[in-house]
Parts: C-alpha cells; structure tokens; sequence
C-alpha cells in the first residue's frame, strides 16, 4: 500500500513510518525540507515538489497529515498565529492535492486534538460530545476541523490526539524529569484528567483506521483508562521507584509558562468509544503498563 504521511519527520511520524515500514508499507514522507538521511525504504518530498508536480503522488491509497507546529511553546501572538496558519495551511494544501491526483486516495487521516471538547473535571468527552470552544487550544483545533471539511471526496478520519506517551519526544520526558530527580508530585489540584495514549498504540490506531473502511469523522486517539494528574504522577513514582511528594502550585505553573500552562492545569477525560467499537485492541490500556513497557525499552536501548 502507498501511504503518504505529511509532518513524518515528527515524534508520531517518525513512529508511524517505522511501523509502515516494517508492515511492509511503501511509505512517502512531505516535510517542508528534505531532511539529511533518513531510513531506507522511504521517499521523501518537499511541500513545494508536491506543489509543482503534484503527480509524483499518483498512485497513492491513504494520506496521513500530522504537521502542523507544535503547542508546546510559549503563546505570544506571534507564536499562536503560526499554530493556527501551520495547522490550515498543510491542510489547504491536502484539499488541494486531493482536488488535482486523478487516482484519489481512498482515505485521509487529518491530525486533530481531544482539545476541542474543552476542559472538564466532571464530565467524560467521546466522539459524541460537541465541540466546546473555551480557551486558545479549544480555538485551535475547531478551526483546525472546520478547515479539514475542505478535504471532499475521500474518507476523512479526523484524528482527535491526547498525551502521547514515548520515550523519544512528545510531552513524557518533561513530565518524568521531576521524579528523575527526586521531585516528582501533583500538579496545582492534581484533579485535572490526563487521557493518553502510547505510542505503539497510536501508529497502531492510525493503521487500523487507514485499513478499516468503516471507520470515518471524529475517532479519539486516548487510552480506555485516562488518570487524573495526580494518578498520574503516583503511577509514574511507582514505576520508576521515585517519590510522589512534591506539588507544584498552579500559580507557579502559570508564572513559568504563561497561558501554555493551561494544558497541564486544565484536562479532560476522553474515551475512545469509537475504536472500541470497532474492535481495535489496546495493547497497553492502562497507565502502569504503558510506563514499564517505555522503562523496559528505554532500558534495552541502554545495554
């Protein structure tokens, strides 16, 4: 099978061709610059080839566009305007694609965030629930949705992400650092949810969503089991035999990060009801299974 992946040279992409690959995928990478090597088996495009010969694509069979630039900096204006143009550009730029190959994909898979069902102490979000504009990541991720409707004439999965956790990138290595170094704890209240997902199950969760022809619109890309903050930080002790005694107050957090702090004081808890429903299996569906499998590789990788 012909897969694209836009934004492949990324934490998930990365993932993701590495395990297309070894499923024995023909895997293509667009980035907005041809990076200095990477592995064998895959071709690698520049946003601005596909524009000028969008029919080096001919032939494709599923899109994956996870680019867009990262949240995780802090929001001054400048920074936000290029999360949200990063995020519709790529986006426009598939539409545009999509409306030119004349063999269409039969499927793309538009990156998206458990954000926009806002933030909640109480209430569980599915695929369901209604979008819930509240803050600047909420914002984001509607207009990053309303935009991909733009994609016409393909299956659209619109791929709701939570925390993602790996050893590699991705927001895990600053969240163990504190238990690293012995001062580890809650967060502000420690109430706020944390829906995550490993990893290994998110390129997981992507193949099967490309391979099942059943499966279309709004699909959560979180563990069966989210945590609270505090949950969380306990698991991670536990796991990695560090004390959970340290709270870091919420004013702090706010003090350090600015209005980027908003995503680790304020969660949601997401079920993925849909790919349940469908039948996907998680191979790590709770939290301490998912961190000693990340201690055990991490550990291998040492020896």
């Amino acid at each position: 099978m012909k897969i694209v992946i836009c934004g492949g040279t990324g934490f998930i992409g990365k993932a993701l061709t590495r395990h297309l690959l070894q499923q024995g995928q023909e895997v293509t990478v667009i980035s907005r610059k041809e990076p200095d090597k990477g592995p064998d088996g895959i071709t690698y495009l520049t946003w601005d080839q596909i524009d000028a010969s969008p029919v080096l694509l001919e032939g494709t069979e599923a899109i994956v566009n996870l680019a867009g630039a990262s949240l995780s900096q802090r929001w001054t204006p400048k920074a936000k305007q290029s999360i949200i143009e990063s995020r519709l550009k790529t986006v426009q730029a598939v539409a545009k694609l999509i409306q030119v190959l004349h063999e269409k994909p039969s499927i793309v898979v538009q990156a998206s965030a458990i954000a926009i069902y806002g933030t909640s102490l109480t209430d569980t979000f599915t695929e369901e629930s209604p979008a819930h504009v509240v803050d600047f990541p909420s914002s984001v991720v509607k207009e990053w949705e309303d935009s991909s409707e733009q994609i016409s004439g393909v299956r659209l999965v619109k791929l709701r992400t939570s925390v993602v956790l790996g050893n590699d990138g991705g927001a895990f290595p600053l969240m163990k650092l504190p238990y690293t170094l012995g001062f580890g704890g809650r967060i502000g209240s420690g109430k706020q949810w944390v829906s995550w997902i490993h990893l290994h199950d998110m390129v997981r969760l992507i193949e099967f969503c490309i391979s099942h022809p059943d499966v279309s619109g709004p699909v959560n890309a979180s563990a069966p089991e989210p945590v609270t903050n505090n949950q969380f930080g306990q698991t991670v002790g536990q796991v990695y035999h560090r004390p959970h005694w340290f709270p870091v107050p919420a004013f702090m957090m706010r003090t350090v990060l600015g209005e980027l702090s908003l995503i680790i004081l304020e969660g949601q808890r997401v079920i993925p009801d849909k790919m349940v429903q469908h039948g996907f299996r998680f191979e790590f569906p709770t939290l301490a299974s998912a961190l000693q499998n990340l201690k055990e590789d991490q550990a291998e990788r040492k020896v």
